[in-house]
């Protein structure tokens, strides 16, 4: 039976990709997507909610579905302040996760980054890593965590030192070798595919995909 996912932070990078794969899926016929103002065309099949992500009211009442993607994630310097980022990257992802599983949600599926570690001394990688423990704990049937590396591809609003960032990431591509083979960039479409493909196989437990991992599961060439 077609399923009801549910995406936020689809007006980013990867999520853009991701909302229009899901829609192409016969595994789902509708697509719900949680924003704070309306910058999508609607589509059918396309549902957007406007929300307040700090109102768990309006919100909890917005999160009715079945499969909930995550991929919302901001940098410190957009955000304007280690509160702001946080707020983005851990209280919004764990303020879902919470109310979606207490609705019954039994899949989760979570957009991370290459070193997320509640140990880090690196705070970007450390709130990323806090995320994942968090979420992780609530104890969803069938938990994925993407963490991948520098993203490629182009954005509807580029960041500044994006253009750079992804010269540098090409240059060195074929030079990451062995244990660094991870921290090569990776199209955000090739993430998109793998969370998809993820959802629709559903296997329980919780699993973590890095780099050939994320390719492996979009079936791509490693």
């Amino acid at each position: 039976m077609p399923q009801t996912a549910i995406v936020i932070g689809a007006t980013g990078l990867t999520g853009s990709h991701l909302v229009n794969l899901l829609l192409h899926n016969p595994a789902f016929d509708k697509v719900k997507v949680l924003m704070r103002k309306p910058v999508l065309k609607q589509r059918p099949g396309l549902e957007s909610i406007i929300v307040d992500f700090e109102d768990e009211e309006s919100l909890s009442a917005a999160l009715q579905g079945d499969v909930l993607f995550c991929c919302i994630g901001t940098t410190k310097r957009k955000a304007g302040s280690k509160e702001q980022f946080r707020e983005v990257d851990f209280n919004i992802p764990v303020r879902c996760a919470t109310l979606a599983k207490r609705h019954g949600f039994n899949q989760f599926l979570l957009m991370s980054s290459i070193g997320a570690n509640v140990n880090s001394r690196f705070f970007y990688l450390r709130t990323k890593g806090e995320a994942e423990q968090a979420i992780t704990r609530l104890g969803f049937n069938s938990m994925h965590i993407f963490r991948p590396s520098a993203l490629l591809g182009k954005r509807d609003e580029p960041r500044p030192g994006d253009l750079f960032t992804q010269y540098l990431v090409q240059v060195f591509y074929f030079l990451l070798q062995g244990r660094w083979k991870k921290y090569r960039g990776i199209r955000a479409s090739t993430v998109a595919k793998a969370m998809v493909a993820a959802s629709v196989k559903g296997e329980n437990g919780t699993h973590i995909y890095e780099s050939d991992a994320i390719k492996e599961m979009a079936g791509e060439p490693l």
